[in-house]
C-alpha cells in the first residue's frame, strides 16, 4: 500500500487552475435547501411510508415489503417537482437466533445504502436470511432503498440501453492517439446523451442530494435518529450526513471508505483507485502462481502476467464467442481485485481459455442484453453524482498528462479508469462546491469505520482520514486483506465488531485490527465453472460503477 500512495501521490499533482467549477455560491440557496430539507422531512414524518409488496414480488420473500417516499427534486423549491425513492423493508425478527425463547429488543431501523454511486440498496433486507446477520436482523427492521436516479426512483438514463454494450472491446494499456480521439468523441457524446434526456433536472442528482434524501426517508420511517451503514461511496454521502444532521444521528457504520476530503473529490480519488489496484492485481496473481498446479499459469506473478497478456492478445484477434474481448478480460479480473472469493473462478476461465476452453471465460465475462437497462442507468448515476459533486479538469492535456505518468508504473486500471470518468470533464451541468466533512468532539455520536488495509477500490488512507475528521469515531483494519466491503464478511473478528456496535453501542479502543479472513481455495479446472458468486455483501461488486 506504501507503493500505492506515492504513485498516487506523484500521479495525482495537478495545477488547480485546470479545474473548473459553478459553485452553489449563494448562502441564500444554501439556507433555502437547509429549510427546504426541514420541510421534506416534516412532511414526509407525517405521511409515513405505506408499505405493499415489492415491484418485483414473485421473485422476492413475502417478509419484505416496499414503499415510496417523496422528496424535492430541488431542495431550495421544496414545493416544486417531487420525485419518489423506493424503500424496502423486512421488519426485525425479535427472535433470539441462539434458538432461545427469549425476545431480542428492537433497535429500531438500521438503513443501508452499497455505494456505487448508481448502485440499489433494495435487496439489502434479504441479507438477513445469512447467518452472519440473524443477530442484527432479530434486532433491526433491515431498511434500503434505490437512491435519486437509482431505477426506480426517478430513474436517469444518458443513452439508448440497447446501444450500451455493444460488444467485444479493447483495452489497451498504453492506447495510441487515435483511439484516445476517439474516447474523447464517446466522452463528449454521452456527455450530451445526459444533458438532452435529463434537461435541468441533471444538475439536481448530487451527493448533497443524497444526504438530504437519507434525512427524509429517516424521518418518514418515524426514526428521531438514524442507525445507518454505508458501504463504500455510502461511507462518504453518509460522512456528508453526519457533518449535516449530526444530531439526527445514532450509529453510524462506515465500511470500506472514500477519503472525503474535498480536493480529492473525484478525479485525485479515481488516481489513487487506479494506483492502488496495481497492488491488488499483483495480489491476484501471486494467489494464482501460487496454484500452479491447480491452474497452470505459472510459479511467479511474472509468468501469470504473461499468460494474461497472452489471452488478451488472443482475444483481441478473435473475441471469444464473439462477444468477450480484452476489455470484457480486463473487466471480470477488475472485479476479482474487489473480492477474493472470485479468485478460483476468475483463475479457473483464464486457465481453460489458454488451454483451448473458452466457455467459462465467456460465461463469467460476458455482457447479457437484458442486463443492459440496469447498467446504463448504473452509469448514468454514477457520472451524475460524481461529475456535479466536484470540479473535474476540463483539459484533456491534464487527464492525459497525469495518467500516462501513472500508467507507466500502475498499467492496469489506469486507461479504463479514464474512460469511465472522462464524461466529467465535458459535463453540461454546474459542479457543486465539496463539503469539507468533519465534527468535533461531542457533537456526533461515536461511530464505527471499517477498512482493509489492501483495498483498492476505496484505498486505505481514506479511512485514516474519515477517522481523524470524525472526534470519537473508532477505525477496525483487517490486515493484509484487500477485500472491498467488510461488514458480515468472511472475517469474524470484524463482524464481532459490528454486532458490539449495532447491538450494544460498544466499540474497542482508539483502533483494532483484525488478521486477515482465510484465502480462497483454489478450484481444479476440471470442475465446472460456477455460474453464480456468493450473495454480495454490502459495498460489493453490486455496488455498481467504477467505485465503489
Amino acid at each position: 500500500m506504501r507503493t500505492a500512495a506515492l504513485l498516487c501521490s506523484a500521479a495525482g499533482t495537478l495545477l488547480l487552475g485546470t479545474l473548473t467549477a459553478v459553485p452553489d455560491a449563494e448562502t441564500g440557496t444554501e439556507a433555502a435547501e437547509t429549510r427546504g430539507t426541514a420541510l421534506a422531512a416534516a412532511r414526509a414524518r407525517a405521511a409515513g411510508i405505506d408499505f405493499g409488496p415489492c415491484p418485483d414480488a414473485q421473485d422476492l420473500p413475502g417478509s419484505m415489503r416496499c414503499g415510496t417516499v417523496r422528496v424535492p427534486l430541488d431542495y431550495a423549491r421544496p414545493d416544486g417537482e417531487q420525485i419518489r425513492l423506493t424503500v424496502s423493508r423486512a421488519l426485525a425478527t425479535r427472535k433470539d437466533p441462539g434458538g432461545t425463547r427469549r425476545e431480542v429488543r428492537r433497535q429500531g431501523a438500521l438503513v443501508h445504502n452499497p455505494g456505487g454511486p448508481g448502485a440499489t440498496g433494495l435487496y439489502f433486507p434479504l441479507i438477513g436470511l445469512l447467518p452472519e446477520w440473524k443477530r442484527i436482523a432479530a434486532a433491526y427492521d433491515l431498511v434500503g432503498y434505490a437512491p435519486r436516479g437509482v431505477s426506480p426512483s426517478a430513474p436517469l438514463s444518458c443513452k439508448d440501453p440497447k446501444q450500451f454494450f455493444q460488444g467485444p472491446s479493447q483495452a489497451p494499456t498504453h492506447p495510441s492517439e487515435a483511439y484516445k480521439r476517439q474516447r474523447i468523441a464517446q466522452a463528449k457524446a454521452y456527455a450530451r446523451g445526459c444533458a438532452e434526456r435529463a434537461g435541468d433536472a441533471l444538475r439536481h442528482y448530487h451527493s448533497l442530494n443524497n444526504a438530504r434524501d437519507l434525512d427524509v426517508v429517516r424521518a418518514a420511517l418515524g426514526e428521531e435518529r438514524l442507525t445507518f451503514l454505508g458501504s463504500s461511496y455510502g461511507t462518504y454521502f453518509g460522512a456528508l450526513y453526519a457533518t449535516l444532521f449530526p444530531s439526527h444521528v445514532r450509529r453510524m457504520v462506515f465500511d470500506s471508505v472514500v477519503d472525503p476530503r474535498p480536493g480529492r473529490l473525484w478525479y485525485r480519488n479515481n488516481l489513487a483507485q487506479s494506483a492502488a489496484f496495481e497492488g491488488r492485481w499483483r495480489d491476484v496473481k501471486e494467489w494464482i502462481a501460487r496454484h500452479h498446479r491447480v491452474y497452470g499459469l505459472g510459479r511467479t506473478a511474472r509468468e501469470v502476467q504473461r499468460g494474461y497478456e497472452r489471452a488478451s492478445a488472443r482475444l483481441a484477434a478473435e473475441p471469444a464467442g464473439g462477444k468477450v474481448g480484452p476489455g470484457q478480460l480486463q473487466g471480470a479480473f477488475l472485479q476479482a481485485g474487489y473480492y477474493d472469493d472470485q479468485w478460483p473462478h476468475r483463475a479457473h476461465a483464464l486457465s481453460a481459455y489458454l488451454r483451448g476452453d473458452p466457455g467459462p471465460l465467456v460465461e463469467q465475462a460476458q455482457q447479457y442484453p437484458e442486463a443492459a437497462a440496469e447498467a446504463e442507468n448504473t452509469r448514468a448515476v454514477y457520472l451524475a453524482v460524481e461529475c456535479n459533486d466536484a470540479p473535474w479538469p476540463t483539459d484533456w492535456r491534464v487527464w492525459d498528462r497525469d495518467n500516462t505518468r501513472l500508467a507507466r508504473v500502475a498499467p492496469f486500471e489506469t486507461w479504463d479508469n479514464v474512460w469511465a470518468n472522462l464524461p466529467c470533464a465535458y459535463w453540461p451541468a454546474p459542479r457543486q462546491r465539496p463539503l469539507d466533512v468533519g465534527a468535533g468532539p461531542g457533537e456526533l455520536p461515536p461511530t464505527l469505520i471499517l477498512a482493509a488495509e489492501r483495498d483498492a477500490a476505496t484505498p486505505y488512507r481514506g479511512a485514516l482520514e474519515l477517522r481523524d475528521r470524525l472526534a470519537g469515531s473508532v477505525l477496525v483494519t483487517e490486515r493484509g486483506a484487500g477485500a472491498h466491503g467488510l461488514a458480515g464478511g468472511p472475517n469474524p473478528c470484524v463482524n464481532g465488531h459490528l454486532e458490539a456496535y449495532l447491538l450494544e453501542g460498544r466499540l474497542p479502543g482508539r483502533r483494532a485490527d483484525c488478521a486477515p479472513h482465510a484465502e480462497p481455495e483454489p478450484r481444479a479446472p476440471a470442475q465446472p465453472a460456477a455460474r453464480a458468486e456468493r450473495p454480495a455483501a454490502p459495498g460489493g461488486p453490486g455496488s455498481a460503477g467504477r467505485l465503489r
